[in-house]
């Protein structure tokens, strides 16, 4: 068993992070004393029971300094310890700036590789197939380039589309640059093998033979296509998340393979010397990016927070929470509802990030994150020991109140998807009035049913639990119009795993919820 309390470092003392019964609970130094009212939807007989917060023990949910900590810095500020950063809100003009920008310099890559061919080059045997080649190694060679930009997590473009946003994007263009790549590599072989009265083999075998760099993107397309293969989502499933990761990084080795080669070769840039330049310039660009923001960014905070675990607390059958304790933690941005990237720095863990949310806002210098166990990276993450380092990305995600449209909202929890929510849920002002719905398959499942009645009691809000397994209990649009009336004119926050999250805002659509208004976050490794 894991005990409650465990020392920090020296001069610091752990937050008070379990429910303490029978204390009042603090937030924003008023005790919150509005009831939280809803129903309990029990799988054997699918009958409502009544679930008034008025009822429950008033709880503790915050991270606060201990009363003796506070008497010494003295003062309501000091018992509530510094605040934490907001996180800065979405600017949808840098958005609209990027497209355009991105589709000018597709517009641009056409047009240079246009421009470059005269009538004589066209009128050549091969001419037109070695223009063609050209063509899409250019456009698929900068869409590839704009893929790898969207991964980069830009945190102006992040705030906007979110992680969720960025990967659908990253996966809606993916087939256009592996296809285009693909058919510049057979159209462009056509062509010079028109040119040299060659078979198509044969001319292959003269690329990799004579030609510089060739072998090197010869090697790069293959992992290229590799890559390709390992995304189709048919395959994907059956992945580990880890060995998906370790495959999916070839993208980034297949474009550095191929780099030389287009400059080298590419009849655009040959006897170009500006249009060469300007390419070097957008690839340095494109690897600038990914250096700074995935790699450099992280390292920085890493460093500067200083992050350790200083206490991994049981929160149900198999749900574990991981207290950390860092440094200037109020100068990190942050929002409720979001996630980071962790990579603790123990015996089999180091070598790779997994992304976890942080289920309750900062309180520095602590931290706290709830994982369930659902592989093996997440299961080893309950035994971490006290005084663990841990690097870290983000934060990120979408998943905000910033998001928000209308002035009431719905938060829509499956099983551990309830701790995205539960720290946007403290980030609501008060009287607020949220709906809060808890999707579990067994009561102990519902993790943080205290701090979460609590936090709704102090801003009028409801919680209703939906327990029982699946085709035990209806979770239909029926039971949710029930539990959440007035649902069509709030903003709808769902989050779980993939399939609920799918059901859900399915139910959500047929109720009449705009979609602007539906927002979602899926859990799947």
């Amino acid at each position: 068993m894991v005990p409650r309390r465990r020392p920090g470092p020296p001069g610091a003392s752990l937050p008070t992070c379990y429910p303490r019964r029978h204390a009042p609970v603090m937030l924003g130094g008023q005790t919150g004393r509005h009831g939280a009212s809803g129903h309990v939807l029990h799988g054997h007989d699918a009958r409502p029971s009544s679930h008034r917060g008025d009822d429950a023990p008033v709880t503790s949910v915050t991270f606060e300094a201990p009363r003796d900590s506070a008497r010494h810095k003295g003062g309501r500020e000091a018992a509530r310890g510094p605040r934490y950063r907001p996180a800065p809100p979405p600017r949808p003009w840098v958005g609209t700036a990027l497209v355009v920008a991105a589709t000018a310099g597709l517009v641009a890559v056409v047009a240079q590789g246009i421009s470059v061919e005269t009538g004589s080059e066209l009128a050549a045997p091969g001419g037109v197939a070695i223009f063609v080649g050209s063509l899409t190694g250019l456009v698929g060679m900068y869409l590839a380039l704009l893929m790898v930009v969207l991964a980069s997590r830009i945190p102006p473009v992040e705030r906007i589309l979110g992680q969720d946003g960025l990967l659908r994007w990253h996966r809606r263009l993916a087939p256009w640059p592996l296809s285009l790549i693909g058919l510049h590599a057979v159209i462009i072989t056509v062509g010079y093998a028109q040119a040299a009265k060659a078979g198509f083999f044969a001319q292959v075998g003269q690329f990799i033979s004579s030609y510089p760099d060739m072998l090197a993107a010869t090697v790069g397309l293959a992992l290229m296509a590799l890559a390709g293969v390992f995304s189709i989502r048919a395959i994907r499933t059956r992945l580990r998340r880890e060995t998906w990761w370790v495959l999916h990084l070839y993208l980034y080795l297949a474009l550095a393979l191929s780099f030389a080669h287009v400059i080298a070769l590419g009849p655009s840039f040959v006897g170009h010397p500006l249009a060469r330049a300007l390419w070097v310039v957008i690839w340095a660009a494109t690897a600038g990016s990914v250096l700074v923001f995935r790699f450099g960014l992280p390292l920085v905070r890493s460093l500067r927070h200083q992050l350790r675990v200083a206490e991994v607390r049981p929160e149900a059958p198999g749900v574990a929470s991981v207290i950390l304790t860092g440094r200037n933690l109020e100068r990190l941005p942050f929002a409720g509802g979001q996630f980071v990237e962790w990579r603790f720095l123990a015996r089999g863990l180091w070598w790779q990030a997994h992304p976890y949310s942080v289920s309750a806002l900062p309180r520095p210098p602590y931290l706290r994150l709830t994982v369930k166990a659902v592989g093996d990276h997440s299961a080893a993450v309950a035994r971490l020991a006290p005084g663990t380092r841990v690097f870290f990305e983000g934060p990120y995600g979408a998943f905000t109140r910033h998001a928000q449209r209308n002035r009431q909202v719905a938060l829509i929890a499956g099983g551990i998807g309830l701790t995205a929510l539960r720290s946007l849920l403290e980030e609501l002002p008060a009287r607020s009035a949220p709906a809060v719905v808890v999707r579990v398959n067994r009561p102990e499942e519902f993790v943080f049913r205290t701090e979460v009645t609590e936090l709704a009691r102090h801003r009028k809000g409801t919680v209703h639990e939906v327990v029982g397994e699946l085709g035990e209990v209806r979770f239909d649009a029926r039971v949710l119009r029930g539990l959440v009336p007035d649902l069509a004119r709030r903003d709808v926050y769902v989050c779980g795993p993939p399939g609920f999250v799918e059901h859900v805002t399915k139910l959500a659509t047929e109720l009449g919820v705009h979609h602007r208004s539906l927002h979602h976050e899926a859990f799947a490794l």
